[in-house]
């Protein structure tokens, strides 16, 4: 592990971690909720400027973990408060400090009721998937994983739609489920090898059996979270029923944390494992692609069709990250950050038309263009950026993706070139609903434009859009040497991979 910190060894990653838990603290100090707005936003803007530290120092060429902090917890156990990052993680925590000032954002007029408690549940939720991405001990990663998980489910069961508890309850249920088997495989490896520490846990010459049941627990843990078919049935039902920032904060950073869980442990520490499921996990991921977008062009709800569109576009994440090839994983990732800004957009999109119309019916919508001609534009590029359009930042994610599938497995790749179809059949369906509508459009002459809080939100989104579409190299430097280390632990593991059953017969 290589340690590189600035400032003169500032502990970046802790400050980056618990920041957001003590401006927690001081919002439920607050008396006034416009008070608690401002204080969620400055603090969170100001921590996501911090984070922009991480740039300076790092060097994309290592591909070993940097900014690495390490103190020993709880000796007895073997427990250590290890921290670090390599290029995959740290554009993941940067997506998490940057979305996070806009959520808050776009909740300013959606949130009205306990405002301070949306706020702090809303920091809480920031330490822990900042945690998630720059843990290096097993037990740390498992502590913040599960954190996640609480103020998610009061978020969705306190602020969210009808039927709240409902889907609260379901995620709550699901996402469960999944940890409990992440800790068996956790406690597994503690006994082959003594240690929680991640990097030291990478690489190993595990038995080949071994590997196969590891690789079967982590992979429905992180399935679900991402989730891929079949385990997705919590999330249309948790995205519709979250207040926006909730639905943004699901889209745009829980669910890498199921990609990414297959890039930082089922690759490099069960790499037989992953190459003898990996045709398997490819054939998924194209049901994925090819469901999430016909189950997308069939609905009326707005939430719905771009909750939908998230099961597809994390197909094209996982088809990537399976291919087993540089390009492949390479754009795997790229997808995982672009879903991100895409899809965070799209739902706050989404939370602007339900402010002014208090519903989210496709039809309800149409022609609200006429009326808000600036919004329309906005949407007419996230639309673009969904289908992955050339230009925007989803185009060279998905073009590596599917040249990575094409050489490693062409006749599964084929099937995956529908769904690029369907993609723009419903993002251009509800683009020409809401930008232009029919002949009998409602009346949408009392409704506002949009307002400075709401432009510069929408503005934030498409400048990320914009930069990675037209200037994706910088993004794909940072990756590519941790990538390319992972890809080196996997080639040298697959001569045997295809014999791995055979231990278990």
């Amino acid at each position: 592990m290589t340690s590189l910190s600035p400032s003169g060894g500032l502990p970046i990653l802790s400050i980056l971690i618990f920041a957001p838990l003590i401006a927690a603290a001081v919002a439920l100090a607050l008396r006034s909720d416009r008070a608690v707005r401002w204080w969620a936003f400055l603090s969170s803007a100001a921590i996501g400027l911090f984070s922009l530290l991480l740039l300076r120092e790092f060097n994309p060429a290592v591909p070993d973990f940097q900014y690495v902090e390490h103190k020993v917890w709880i000796e007895r156990l073997g427990i250590h408060y290890t921290l670090g990052i390599d290029g995959i993680s740290l554009l993941l925590v940067l997506l998490t400090t940057l979305i996070t000032p806009l959520c808050v954002l776009a909740s300013w007029r959606y949130i009205k009721d306990r405002v301070k408690e949306f706020m702090v549940c809303l920091l809480v939720m920031e330490t822990a998937m900042v945690g998630v991405f720059a843990a290096l001990d097993f037990v740390l990663f498992f502590i913040f994983w599960e954190a996640m998980l609480i103020p998610m489910s009061v978020m969705i069961g306190v602020w969210g739609g009808p039927r709240k508890v409902y889907a609260a309850i379901k995620f709550f249920i699901y996402t469960m489920s999944g940890s409990i088997l992440l800790l068996v495989a956790i406690i597994a490896l503690r006994m082959q090898t003594g240690t929680f520490n991640i990097p030291g846990l990478m690489n190993r010459p595990y038995d080949p059996a071994f590997q196969l049941w590891i690789f079967g627990a982590f992979f429905i843990s992180f399935a679900i979270k991402v989730p891929m078919f079949p385990f997705h049935t919590w999330l249309p039902a948790a995205h519709v029923e979250a207040p926006t920032a909730g639905s943004v904060i699901l889209a745009s950073v829980l669910l890498k944390m199921g990609t990414y869980g297959f890039l930082r442990f089922c690759l490099p520490i069960t790499p037989y494992a992953s190459v003898y499921f990996s045709e398997a996990i490819l054939w998924l991921s194209v049901i994925a692609i090819i469901y999430g977008g016909l189950a997308a062009l069939a609905q009326s709800d707005l939430k719905k069709i771009v909750a939908y569109s998230s099961v597809g576009h994390m197909g094209f994440a996982t088809l990537g990250i399976f291919s087993l090839v540089q390009n492949g994983v390479t754009g795997g990732a790229l997808v995982m950050i672009n879903h991100g800004v895409s899809t965070g957009a799209l739902f706050v999109a989404v939370g602007i038309i339900y402010e002014r119309l208090h519903t989210r019916e496709l039809g309800a919508a149409a022609g609200l263009g006429k009326q808000m001609p600036g919004f329309a534009g906005f949407l007419g590029l996230f639309c673009l950026s969904s289908l992955a359009f050339p230009g925007t930042n989803s185009f060279i994610g998905e073009f590596l993706v599917l040249g990575g599938a094409f050489a490693a497995a062409t006749r599964i790749a084929l099937w995956a070139v529908p769904g690029v179809v369907v993609a723009a059949a419903y993002n251009l369906r509800m683009l020409q609903r809401v930008a232009f509508g029919g002949t009998n459009n409602p009346d949408h002459s009392g409704v506002s434009p949009l307002d400075f809080r709401e432009v510069a939100t929408l503005a934030c989104f498409a400048v990320f859009v914009l930069w990675i579409g037209l200037q994706p190299g910088p993004f794909v430097e940072l990756m590519e040497a941790s990538i390319q280390n992972i890809l080196n632990i996997v080639a040298a593991a697959a001569p045997g991979a295809t014999d791995a059953a055979v231990a278990l017969q």
